[in-house]
């Protein structure tokens, strides 16, 4: 049962005093596999009234990587909070923080090859995900990006051969994803937030929105008081453990830029 309230209803007062957010990528600043203009053009509002951006995101290390020097954004979490990557233009200098030793990736990895192999031999239509060979600490699973979309009871299955095997598992809307580690979006996040940007997470979360669609949002939904979902959020392939606080009338990116819309119209003007 969804008990989100429309967009509409996240008070005036509360958007004005948002310094920072924090989004999903996949089906909530893109649409249909794509990132339309009007998202993009959101970050960049966003970031030209001064608030923070920071993607927060399963997608794989090598896209981090460009996507932190090259999207108008002041870091990005990555592979489920694997690691954070923040680019200091001015010195030319990139950050990479990862919640675990590279021996303890390689292990990790190591033991995923196996499980993913299981997963390819059991759940006829499945695959490595494509972005797979930009990825340092976690494998992810196909179900619907480049194959043809599985069954919700595929998607449970190969989380359940995931889980059994050790790993934690996560659902997004296209993938998933599986690693050996105890950290989540959420960990990394309060991390990044405290190291990269000195801010006290715990006393300064209400002034920090999160924005995403999926399953493997909600650590992120339920920690901060000002969470957002897309439409789309509606869709999840699984029930979420904690839903956010709002929702937009549009889907993916539009949605996304309904919401950075919300924020600018609240903040005064210079």
């Amino acid at each position: 049962m969804f008990l989100m309230k429309p967009l509409s209803h996240f008070e005036r007062e509360a958007r004005a005093a948002i310094v920072g957010v924090l989004c999903d990528i996949d089906d909530t600043l893109t649409t249909d596999g794509r990132l339309p203009a009007i998202a993009y053009r959101a970050l960049e509002d966003l970031k030209s009234a001064g608030l923070r951006v920071v993607p927060v995101t399963g997608r794989p290390a090598g896209w981090c990587d460009l996507i932190a020097r090259f999207w108008p954004v002041d870091g990005v979490v990555g592979e489920n909070g694997a690691f954070y990557y923040r680019y200091d233009h001015g010195a030319k200098r990139m950050t990479r923080r990862f919640a675990q030793s590279e021996a303890e990736r390689a292990i990790g990895r190591a033991k995923l090859a196996a499980l993913g192999a299981k997963i390819l031999a059991e759940v006829p239509g499945s695959a490595i995900a494509a972005d797979q060979a930009f990825r340092d600490a976690d494998l992810a699973i196909d179900f619907c990006e480049d194959v043809k979309p599985l069954s919700p009871q595929a998607v449970r299955r190969i989380r359940e051969i995931f889980e059994a095997g050790g790993a934690t598992a996560k659902v997004s809307s296209i993938h998933v994803n599986a690693w050996f580690g105890t950290y989540d979006k959420l960990t990394m996040t309060k991390l990044f937030l405290s190291e990269a940007l000195s801010t006290n997470v715990e006393t300064e979360r209400q002034r920090w929105v999160f924005v995403g669609d999926s399953p493997n949002d909600a650590p992120m939904f339920g920690y901060f008081p000002h969470a957002v979902g897309v439409a789309n959020v509606r869709r999840a392939l699984e029930p979420l453990a904690a839903e956010p606080a709002y929702v937009t009338d549009s889907e993916g990116g539009a949605g996304f830029a309904e919401l950075a819309a919300a924020l600018l119209a609240a903040r005064p003007r210079p």
